[in-house]
């Protein structure tokens, strides 16, 4: 009996024992939370100061911290390490200091930024500079495409522009959304980067882009600074990146969709090819018609623009012009001859497009002009077929007024053969 309580005993102790080595190892593990809380607290604390220091350009600081074991990449939740805010603030000795350190040169943010764009948009000349000859990526691209050119352009620096495009910056880069920096220039209204970004564009590579953006806005001032010297005011738009190019228009599609006949004028003035065709067939009296700008539509015929072009899709002007429900446009057409019988594909007149469209005033001048009321497509549908499967109550009831024939008999269902809305996308570009 004594030997088996000694040996209980002997156990209770052993688990005691075991038991206050756990609640120890607990205690210190406890401890050693907040230890590294607080290490990594200082850390942060230290990190966040010596950002602020590169910032402000303390020298001393900046080169304490790093021989205090400071790593040299350190960057904010941006990204942004110590070389990019002395960048960015001009502190040139501290950039030297950092870059002779080992800091890489192209570090980039995470938008892809490097120092060198940082200091590009800042106007950061002599750090621009100090970059450049020590290796920076002149050329080097953003997330969003941005070159250092393109910013210095954008914020109208203009020793910055000089300088990098003196050392090999290269400004045909478009970004992401195709403008390059010439086209940004121009849009902000920047004249002295435009022209020398034009000074520099022997080859006439970034011309057409920025011609895009002068025809949009109607700016013959800087169409005619962008057409100096050069006679092709023509060239495909597919040459170009950026967004129009998928289609091939030209600025003189872009003047067309926008109803600016300054610009168009000075293009038609500099030989820009009045019936080009983009890669649908639409011409910009395609164009003009669909947006219903009389005036660009009488320049454009006064000029020989082909009233009678045909899209891929069979669509000459006054479909376009009809079936948008231009009525003056539609008047202007067919005074100067527009073909009423014009055929779609589809066998669609413009008097079936001014039916779909409920288009009254339109459908009256078609049927002033001769258009005959019971005119039918391939499958021998009527405007008045149309017009009563759209419910469109005016245009039947003109139609029956002008005698359509009730009666008339179509091949197929209505729902499945009217297929209408084939005009041409002349959205010609996004910004």
């Amino acid at each position: 009996m004594a030997h088996a309580a000694a040996s209980i005993k002997k156990v209770r102790e052993v688990e005691l024992d075991e038991k206050e080595k756990n609640l120890e190892r607990e205690r210190k593990k406890q401890r050693k939370i907040p230890r590294d809380r607080m290490e990594r607290k200082r850390k942060s604390d230290s990190n966040a100061s010596f950002l602020r220091a590169a910032r402000a350009g303390n020298l001393d600081k900046v080169v304490e911290y790093l021989k205090g074991g400071i790593d040299i990449n350190t960057c904010n939740q941006n990204g942004l390490n110590a070389l990019h805010l002395a960048a960015k603030e001009g502190h040139v000795g501290l950039v030297q200091e950092l870059l002779g350190r080992g800091s890489a040169v192209d570090s980039a943010t995470k938008k892809g930024n490097t120092a060198l764009h940082i200091a590009s948009l800042a106007g950061q000349a002599e750090v621009v500079k100090v970059l450049v000859k020590e290796g920076a990526n002149i050329n080097a691209q953003s997330q969003n495409g941005f070159t250092p050119l393109y910013m210095a352009a954008q914020e109208n620096h203009i020793d910055v522009v000089k300088y990098l495009l003196e050392n090999g910056a290269n400004q045909s880069t478009a970004t992401e959304d195709g403008f390059t920096p010439l086209a940004v220039a121009l849009q902000q209204g920047h004249n002295q980067a435009v022209a020398i970004l034009l000074e520099n564009d022997t080859k006439g590579k970034v011309r057409l882009p920025a011609l895009h953006i002068a025809a949009r806005k109607d700016d013959t001032k800087s169409a005619a600074l962008l057409l100096q010297n050069d006679h092709n005011a023509d060239v495909q738009s597919k040459m170009m990146v950026n967004r129009t190019t998928e289609s091939g228009f030209t600025p003189l599609h872009i003047a067309a969709h926008y109803g600016n006949v300054n610009v168009a004028t000075l293009l038609l003035n500099r030989g820009a090819a009045v019936d080009f065709t983009a890669r649908n067939g639409i011409t910009p009296l395609h164009v003009a018609s669909k947006r219903g700008n009389t005036n660009m539509v009488k320049l454009l015929l006064d000029r020989g623009g082909q009233i009678d072009a045909k899209t891929r899709d069979g669509l000459t002007p006054l479909h376009c012009a009809a079936r948008s429900g231009h009525d003056q446009v539609v008047e202007l057409l067919l005074e100067r001859g527009a073909p009423l019988l014009a055929r779609t594909k589809n066998g669609l007149s413009p008097l079936h497009m001014a039916a779909q469209g409920d288009h009254v005033e339109c459908v009256k001048h078609l049927l002033q002009h001769k258009a005959p009321v019971d005119d039918v497509t391939l499958d021998y549908l009527t405007a008045l077929h149309v017009a009563a499967h759209c419910g469109h109550y005016r245009v039947t009831k003109l139609l029956l007024d002008k005698r359509a024939n009730p009666n008339a008999r179509a091949l197929v269902n209505l729902a499945q053969s009217i297929s209408l809305n084939t005009t041409p996308n002349e959205q010609t570009h996004r910004q």
